[in-house]
Order: C-alpha cells, then structure tokens, then sequence
C-alpha cells in the first residue's frame, strides 16, 4: 500500500537520495540540462523547482535556505544572480523533461532534464543573434580595397 508516501524513495536511504539531489541540482544549475533516469528527473523536479522560487527574492534567508538543499555555493550564486533573473515573469514550471528512450547496458528509461528559460530552440522569443555568414565581399569592401590597392601603386611609382 502507498499510504503516506509523498515521493519516490528511488531505493536509497535519506541522507544519500538528498546527496544525490544536491548533487544533481548543481549539475543543473551549472550545465542548464543534465541527462538521468526519468524516475529521477520527475523527484528532481520536485527538488528544484521550489528552490527557484525561492531564489526570485534574493535575501540572505532565501540563500540560506537555499545552500542548505544545494550544499555549494557556486550553484548557489548562479541560481539567485543569473537564473533568477531569468525566469523572473515566469509563474513555475521552471524544468523541461524531455524522454531520450532506453539506456543501452539495462534497458532503464532515460530522459534529459533543462531548464526552460535556456533553450533557444522552443523559445523563438528568446533566441540569440543568429550570425549571418557571407561568401564574398560586400561591394563596398571591394571598392574600398581597389581604391587603397590603386593608391599603394601610386606611391610606389613616385619612389
């Protein structure tokens, strides 16, 4: 019977699943997507999410709190200086899980976890400057190069 179980224990004793989270919330935090099981992408989920939260009002309590899950203060800084920032007008749903199919060596469901605010590819709105890349010279460029080529001669027949 499931009475009273809130979240998946993943088959790990307390102190070493909140380690693993800790530890898979950095990743995160740090790489902005990180590859795992899809049992632990869906606890992970519920791990971080709260946390970002926290992390929009930037008080010593909230970082406190917040080194207290994260356990580094690296991801700590990223979180409440960059990432915050980002996902300020968003209401949740700050995480992305995206189902990759099986791992090769024991067949277990893998899934990709990003965060949403980060990828370009399903946010048109947020995209980044795409460069453009030019196979000749512009016709300006041209004729400035002729007209600085023409009087490099000119010089050189007055010497």
């Amino acid at each position: 019977m499931r009475h009273g179980k809130k979240f998946n224990h993943l088959g790990r004793q307390t102190a070493h699943r909140k380690a693993m989270f800790a530890n898979m919330a950095c990743s995160l935090i740090e790489h902005k997507r990180i590859n795992t099981t899809v049992a632990k992408a869906k606890a992970l989920r519920q791990y971080v999410e709260p946390l970002i939260t926290k992390s929009k009002d930037d008080t010593t309590h909230n970082r406190r709190v917040v080194f207290s899950y994260l356990r580094n203060k690296f991801a700590v800084t990223e979180l409440f200086k960059e990432i915050s920032v980002k996902v300020a007008d968003r209401p949740g749903g700050y995480l992305r899980i995206i189902k990759l199919g099986n791992r090769q060596g024991d067949n277990a469901p893998m899934a990709m976890v990003e965060l949403v605010d980060y990828n370009t590819i399903y946010n048109p709105n947020n995209k980044a400057k795409k460069k453009t890349t030019r196979r000749g010279r512009s016709k300006k460029v041209q004729e400035t190069v002729v007209e600085t080529v023409d009087k490099s001669e000119d010089v050189k027949e007055d010497n």
